[in-house]
This record gives structure tokens, sequence and C-alpha cells, in this order.
């Protein structure tokens, strides 16, 4: 039987994080290894996580917030050194049903016989209110007599994806390997549609209708400068406006980059006009970052660039 471990990234949510945990730990394939990387949470978490007393449940705490790039980077490292050949990855907030991993697995198993290779499964995700959310984007790669391929897969309750998030999403072992690791650089917005565009150049991944999770997000809808209230969140825009310039001349056309950029300078100047110089500055800046922007991908047995120190097992500085 295949080895998976479940990672699950927090920060400052410990009572969704207790949520999260529970239902990992009653999924119907129960998971070999479960992995909490917590990204240097300064609330409650540390002391609720060192009084868990689930099996095979290892924490690890970085010294320093790295951004979700970077504690999703540190988890398939952790869970790849602990030899998993799938690893299963979510952030705090996603709490799946639970049959979510049997029907990934399943379908990774159904796939295989039918000798289609696959980059990644990934749950089908819900708001609380029912509502779908985190949709991936379909495949439009086309078959040899010009059409788009995705429906033949629906026979086996899959479509196949390539852009898509790290809500729920099960990476085999062997796409680390080929692929690397997400670039932990980015920080934040970004790095899950830049590492699943990167991993499904080849061979595409796949949603599965019947794996279900809920996704308890704290803010609802699309991320919007213009109306975003939280100075917490103000301040990340940059990241949001630089990875998606990044990406985008990475994996789109020119034609598509000049068309984003033209976007963001629309956005700069509505900022303007209506005084919100403030975030005017971090448009500008995310704008001339993402011209600039080039990170290198990082690689399974590459050194770790960011430093972790464990809460309850004792070897982080190996990563």
């Amino acid at each position: 039987m295949s080895k998976v471990i479940a990672v699950i990234l927090t920060y400052n949510r410990q009572d969704l994080l207790q949520l999260c945990l529970a239902s990992i730990y009653s999924q119907t394939r129960i998971c070999d290894q479960v992995i909490v990387v917590d990204n240097a949470s300064n609330d409650n978490t540390q002391k609720i996580l060192s009084e868990l007393d689930y099996p095979n449940l290892k924490i690890y705490l970085l010294s320093q917030n790295i951004g979700a790039a970077g504690g999703f980077n540190a988890g398939f490292r952790l869970a790849y050194q602990e030899g998993a050949d799938f690893i299963w990855m979510m952030d705090d907030d996603v709490i799946p049903e639970p049959s979510a991993l049997q029907c990934l697995i399943e379908a990774d198993n159904t796939l295989d016989k039918n000798g289609i290779d696959r980059a990644y499964l990934i749950s089908t995700a819900f708001t609380e209110n029912g509502y779908v959310t985190n949709s991936p984007s379909i495949n439009k790669k086309m078959n040899h007599i010009g059409y788009k391929d995705w429906p033949k897969f629906a026979q086996y309750g899959v479509v196949s994806v390539d852009r898509a998030t790290f809500v729920s999403i099960l990476v085999p072992r062997s796409t680390l390997e080929r692929y690397g690791l997400p670039i932990s650089s980015m920080f934040i917005w970004g790095e899950d549609t830049e590492y699943t565009l990167r991993i499904t150049k080849d061979i595409p991944g796949f949603v599965v209708g019947a794996s279900k999770v809920m996704h308890l997000r704290q803010e609802k809808g699309v991320l919007n400068i213009i109306s975003e209230n939280s100075e917490v969140r103000l301040k990340y825009y940059k990241y949001l406006i630089r990875n998606r310039i990044f990406v985008t001349k990475k994996y789109r056309s020119i034609r598509v980059v000049v068309k984003i950029m033209c976007l963001d300078f629309y956005m700069i100047l509505k900022l303007l006009r209506r005084w919100q110089l403030k975030k005017a500055k971090i448009v500008t800046i995310g704008l001339v970052e993402g011209f600039l922007f080039s990170p290198e991908i990082e690689y399974i047995d590459s050194p770790v660039k960011s430093q972790c120190l464990p809460l309850r097992v004792h070897r982080c500085q190996n990563l």
C-alpha cells in the first residue's frame, strides 16, 4: 500500500486547525502520517499543538513566517523526506469529508490501471454554504483531430485540469522528483498557480468529483485591492501583483503579459483619482517587481533556504 502523508500549513488559526485535524483523522482511508507546519504563529496555536495526542503526528514550527509559499515548500520537502509516496497538502481552513482521501486514491488507482499519467489529483471544494470554490482550470490541450480532450476522462469520474490551488491536492512523489517544489520566494498568493501550471506542462492533473472538501475561507470572493479594507492583508497585495505578472510572463503569451500590465496601470490611475495613494503605491511596487522578478525553481534535493525549528519532531534542521 502506498504511503500517504497529509500536510497541513497553519498560521494563527487554532480553531480551524483543530477542525482540520479532526477531519483528517476521521478519514476512511487512514493517513500513514500527518505533518503540521506552523508558520511561526504568535497566538495560542503552539500550546494547542503541544497538547495534541493524535497518532503518527509530527509538528514543525518555523522560526519565522516565510509566507504560504515557503510553508508549502517546507511541507512538501518534509513529507518527501519521510518517504511519502503521496503528499496530501492543504491549508488549515480545509475540512475534508470522511471519504475525501479514499476517493483521491481510488481515482489515482483507476487512472493508473488505464495507463493514464497524472501530475496530481485534487478534491472538489465547496464553501460552507454549498457553493463551488477554488475551481481548477480545465486542461485545454487538443487531441489529434483538433478537439479538446478533457471529456474522455469523465468516464473515470475525473476531469483533466492544469491550474489549481493547494486546497486538498494529492501530489505523487514522482512529481516532486521531476518538477521540484513550490517557489518559496513568491511568499504568498500565486505560488499554487505557478506550481500546478509547471507540473502540468507535460501531463495533466485531475479534479476528482467524488472527493469533496469544505473550504472555510475567512475572506469571500476574488481578491481586489480597490475594495480591500484590511490593513493586514493590504500589504500583501504587492505580492499578488508581482506574482501574477511573473506567472503570466512564464506561462502565457507576450500579448497577455501586456494586457495584464495595462490593467495594472489603469488600476493605479483609478486609485490615484480616488486619492488612495497608499494602494496606488502598492500596485506600482508590485508592477515594477513583477517585471524584474525571476526566481529559480527549488528542487527536492536542493539545500533549504529558510530555517525552521521543531516543536515535536527533532530533526528539522536537516531539511
